[in-house]
């Protein structure tokens, strides 16, 4: 079965951004955690991870449970990768790539994050 839903999610990687998205103030995200954001029909976990002064971005689309969950997970480091945990089924993935840390589900989507003024942008290719 195909999930029609899923598959709205792609990678952006940064030299492919054509458009960037202003997501909101940095202020309303919390520290070392997430909020979701919507752009068109796609929801987008964005985590101020700021232990690594650094922004990261994915899809919020939990794989396995297929519910709207990774901007609530917990994030962290595995193995010196920046991951979030999913809150129902604790599976691990990587801020950077995407990929399943701890087992054998699909990747996630990841999209590039800038900050600028105040303001956290979201880089995609439409």
């Amino acid at each position: 079965m195909i999930n029609i839903v899923s598959d709205k999610y792609k990678t952006v990687k940064p030299e492919d951004v054509k458009f960037w998205f202003k997501a909101a103030s940095t202020n309303l995200f919390p520290k070392n955690g997430g909020a979701c954001v919507k752009y068109k029909d796609l929801q987008i976990a964005v985590f101020n991870f700021e232990r690594l002064n650094k922004w990261y971005a994915c899809q919020n689309l939990s794989p396995e449970k297929q519910e709207m969950v990774l901007s609530r997970g917990m994030i962290g480091d595995h193995k010196g990768i920046p991951m979030v945990a999913c809150p129902l089924h604790k599976k691990t993935f990587s801020l950077e790539n995407g990929e399943n840390l701890n087992g054998d589900l699909d990747a996630i989507a990841t999209y590039p994050v800038k900050v600028e003024d105040g303001f956290v942008f979201l880089g995609f290719m439409e």
